[in-house]
């Protein structure tokens, strides 16, 4: 029996075990209390859950998987780019994390849709919203499973599709069992988990390349554009670097995997503890996952795929039980960005279609079992569609992680922003930035329009930006209501 395998499934079925555990802390109830429950936890997270929840739904198989691979063939010049996302959890709580839990609390939100329709009150932008939502996180998705199931082959050597198949069926289950507070738990296993491998890896690596300083002058001897900022073959220009800052810097508070976590926490001390202890604990995770890739590179030099390097890695230099212990680590990064947008696709067909429509917002019209029943097919149906889409994987993967990042962006960003601070934006504005941002975002990927090393979300966010200040010209006013809400309510503590 393969040895890798013992531990590796070992990790699946505990973190079955710790969702059934998670699922039974939960409240009952019916109606609103339920999805309450099921899709925010009941508001009660703590700092050290909440920090780990929005890491471990950000990290994905883009930061141990494909963002390592990208290191692996640029070289540092990747590693500077990717600390542009350090700030992650710091930024999105700063920013939006009080606010949105005083709103949240008061309209009851679960998902950014509640929030976007409670602020414009449109159906128009729900409903644009919940489209972006299962499009793009379909895609991301398929990212994270295709980057499960490589991890699973080349841990065991077992086929593509038995890890895929393996992969799914795990994150689908515990998922569907404990809904949100089952994701938060298990999210909090899962970053403790990515933090102790992140460090074995890089010390293995830098052991099995002579030390650090042997590393470097090997990486030298291969291009010495892998030691430079601009990267291999000067592949990553200023204007590039200036982009990541928009794509993961600024653009993470248009990402509604992390900013619906600023509905969960439990108070204010909370919030705070999870700045600190987030941004420490992303910084340590990308730094040394991304050196990884780039000093591999010294160990290996011969690989076809980049996307291969930390499992090539892990298998090579550890001993087979503890490459299976320690390929936990990119497993739950990708996990646990998919139990995250399973739950939130869900949430979005379930809570911002048809409750609010078909209901007419009127929760209680439906009882918890069947709200769970729901809640199963759809994560179901979600999971089967992705699952048959990542036979067909393609290299480097980061890139369809990016694009739905991005596409993510150009519809949420600023909605989200600017009807959190700006009094006068309206729906009109919002619906006109969604569109034409959107738009503008797949445009400019699909047909590659050369931009001059500038990635598509810089043009996308200021064209989207002025489309919200013209649409906001020719929309109505709005109500006294919302403006008391949003904007005059002094912040809860």
């Amino acid at each position: 029996m393969n040895m890798a395998l013992v531990p590796l499934v070992g990790y699946l079925i505990l973190t079955i075990l710790l969702a059934v555990w998670a699922q039974r802390q939960s409240g009952k109830g019916n109606g609103s209390g339920f999805i309450e429950e099921y899709f925010i936890g009941g508001r009660t997270m703590g700092g050290f859950v909440l920090a780990m929840t929005i890491i471990a739904s950000y990290t994905s198989a883009s930061s141990f998987v494909g963002g390592p691979g990208v290191a692996y063939k640029l070289g540092l010049g990747w590693v500077l780019l990717a600390m542009i996302q350090v700030p992650t959890t710091f930024l999105t709580l700063g920013v939006l994390g009080k606010r949105f839990a005083m709103v949240g609390r008061r309209i009851h939100a679960v998902t950014i849709t509640d929030f976007l329709y409670a602020r414009y009150r449109s159906d128009a932008v729900v409903i644009l919203c919940s489209v972006a939502v299962l499009i793009f996180f379909a895609a991301s998705m398929i990212a994270q499973f295709i980057g499960g199931a490589r991890v699973f082959q080349a841990v065991t050597g077992y086929p593509y599709e038995v890890g895929l198949a393996l992969f799914g069926i795990t994150v689908v289950l515990y998922t569907t069992v404990g809904g949100f507070r089952a994701v938060a738990v298990t999210d909090a296993f899962q970053g403790v988990v990515m933090l102790i491998a992140s460090v074995v890896i890089l010390f293995a690596v830098v052991r099995a390349g002579g030390g650090m300083e042997q590393c470097i002058q090997t990486l030298k001897g291969i291009d010495p554009g892998l030691i430079s900022p601009s990267g291999a073959g000067d592949s990553i220009p200023a204007p590039m670097l200036f982009s990541f800052w928009i794509l993961v810097g600024l653009g993470i508070l248009g990402l509604p995997q992390t900013t619906q976590r600023c509905f969960g926490y439990k108070d204010s001390r909370s919030m705070h503890d999870a700045m600190i202890m987030g941004t420490l604990i992303i910084g340590f995770l990308l730094l040394f996952m991304h050196l990884s890739g780039v000093l591999g590179r010294a160990v290996m030099p011969g690989l076809t795929s980049g996307d291969l390097i930390i499992p090539s890695l892990i298998l090579e230099l550890l001993p087979p039980f503890w490459a299976g212990v320690f390929v936990a680590g990119p497993l739950a990064a990708i996990m646990s960005t998919v139990d995250t947008m399973l739950l939130l696709v869900s949430a979005s067909i379930i809570k911002d279609l048809y409750i609010r429509y078909r209901l007419r917002n009127d929760a209680s019209k439906i009882s918890a079992s069947k709200i769970g029943r729901m809640s199963f097919c759809c994560t179901l149906a979600v999971g089967v569609l992705v699952f048959l889409a990542s036979f067909d994987p393609p290299d480097l993967l980061v890139w369809i992680n990016l694009f739905a990042f991005g596409g993510l962006e150009a519809v949420f960003l600023w909605p989200i922003v600017l009807g959190m601070y700006w009094k006068k934006a309206n729906a009109s504005g919002a619906l006109w930035s969604m569109v034409i941002g959107v738009t503008t975002f797949v445009l400019l990927s699909v047909f590659k329009v050369p931009l001059g090393g500038v990635h598509a979300i810089v043009p996308t966010c200021v064209v989207s930006l002025l489309a919200f200040w013209l649409g906001n010209l020719r929309g109505r006013a709005v109500p006294d209501a919302v403006t008391r809400l949003f904007c005059k309510t002094p912040l809860a503590r």
